[in-house]
């Protein structure tokens, strides 16, 4: 087998591949630095008032959705690519490019929205901190990032199942 051969063989299940592996990848590392910085603000609460883990433990697992939209995008192109039914190094390189491309919006978009829903979820402790009472508005303000997280999430989708 020639170089040539092996690239036009293979070089569109490369491609997808890697898409998926963004997906998941990249919006996974935007989720754990997401959940650690809220963590870490969680903490500083915590020590000086246990009281409130529950509200902390929510504000933290908020973030790790960007996480699990990525592995559904990476789930679903590897299933569009043909993995699970055997036809995947029939991809071809467009197809494959393809499928990188449906990719990025979830892996940019996760990447992204996690650190700052991260973010956002750290201030929130610092609502709970002073009125708990009030911890609900920063759940309002971690559910304004989220959108971004689901759009990325939507167009990612729309791309994979309806785009070739």
């Amino acid at each position: 087998m020639t170089i040539g051969e092996f690239l036009t063989q293979y070089a569109g299940a490369f491609f997808g591949f890697l898409g998926a592996a963004l997906a998941a990848g990249l919006a996974c590392v935007g989720s754990a630095k997401g959940t650690g910085i809220a963590g870490e603000a969680g903490a500083g609460l915590l020590a000086e008032d246990p009281s409130q883990f529950s509200k902390c433990m929510i504000l933290q697992v908020i973030p790790g959705t960007q996480g699990l939209y990525g592995l559904v995008i990476g789930f679903l192109a590897l299933m569009k690519m043909g993995l699970f039914d055997g036809t995947v190094a029939e991809l071809s390189i467009a197809n494959g490019l393809l499928i990188l491309a449906a990719c990025l919006p979830m892996a940019i978009g996760g990447l992204l929205s996690g650190i700052a829903q991260g973010r956002v979820a750290a201030a929130s402790v610092n609502i709970v901190a002073k009125n708990p009472n009030d911890w609900s508005k920063g759940m309002v303000l971690c559910i304004i990032v989220e959108f971004y997280a689901i759009l990325s999430l939507l167009i990612s989708f729309l791309m994979i199942m309806f785009g070739f």
